[in-house]
């Protein structure tokens, strides 16, 4: 009974975040042909919509600390990643970031529309060395213009308690931009599951961590970077 209760106010969790995005995407579609803030506004409607549905279906709640540790200016945001929700906060947070994408979510209808329209940075994982060099490029553009770049340093979404290695992106862009790296930890994958409609209720905790000021090389940057974002997310499962 207590699973089929679970999976039932998943499920419509699900419906109205989708059915959201559908229906607002399609109303306010027009908005496309307008300056990128028409945009910005409606997906912050948009996922102020999704969190309070996830709070009433699932009693799921967020909470985001360390909006001290944010510094002025561009910056690198290398964030833990355990589910959808983690795409979602950081517009929230911060005036004007720009995510990191893989090419494949692009070509999703509605969601790719206002993803493009944000002037978020694509990624042709296919493309390997051009590609990375082409995010590079784009990121240090959007950084020197103020604008905050997230990308997920795993490359996926993990559960929680599970490392997997970072990927060498994530340095290349540190190093590329030359701007502070801001770490996050997090513990979303413990209410909002990666797969399924497993949701459970409780507190989502988002912790911005103190910023890794620029010039660190490859493995001292790597290092740092890693044993500061898994330490303090292993901290959250506690």
């Amino acid at each position: 009974m207590k699973a089929a209760f679970s999976f039932l106010r998943g499920l419509i969790f699900i419906l109205w975040m989708y059915g959201l995005m559908v229906l607002m995407g399609i109303v306010f579609s027009p908005l496309l042909l307008g300056p990128a803030r028409w945009t910005h506004k409606i997906v912050i409607i948009w996922i102020k919509l999704t969190l309070w549905g996830l709070r009433l279906f699932c009693g799921v709640r967020l909470h985001i600390t360390g909006h001290e540790n944010i510094p002025q200016g561009g910056m690198l945001i290398a964030s833990k990643h355990q589910a959808m929700l983690d795409v979602l906060w950081p517009l929230l947070v911060f005036s004007n970031p720009a995510l990191v994408f893989k090419k494949e979510l692009m070509l999703m209808p509605i969601f790719g529309w206002y993803a493009l329209k944000l002037g978020n940075i694509v990624v042709d994982r296919a493309g390997q060395a051009t590609a990375l060099r082409k995010m590079m490029h784009q990121a240090e553009t959007l950084a020197s213009a103020g604008r905050q770049i997230i990308i997920f340093p795993e490359g996926t979404r993990t559960s929680p308690g599970v490392t997997v290695p970072y990927k060498p992106g994530v340095a290349a862009l540190y190093r590329a931009m030359n701007v502070p790296c801001v770490p996050v930890a997090l513990n979303s994958g413990l209410h909002w599951p990666a797969h399924g409609l497993g949701f459970k209720p409780g507190l989502v905790t988002v912790q911005i961590l103190p910023p890794i000021a620029p010039g660190l090389e490859r493995k001292p940057f790597m290092k740092t970077l890693e044993s500061q974002i898994e330490t303090a997310s292993a901290d959250l499962l506690i």
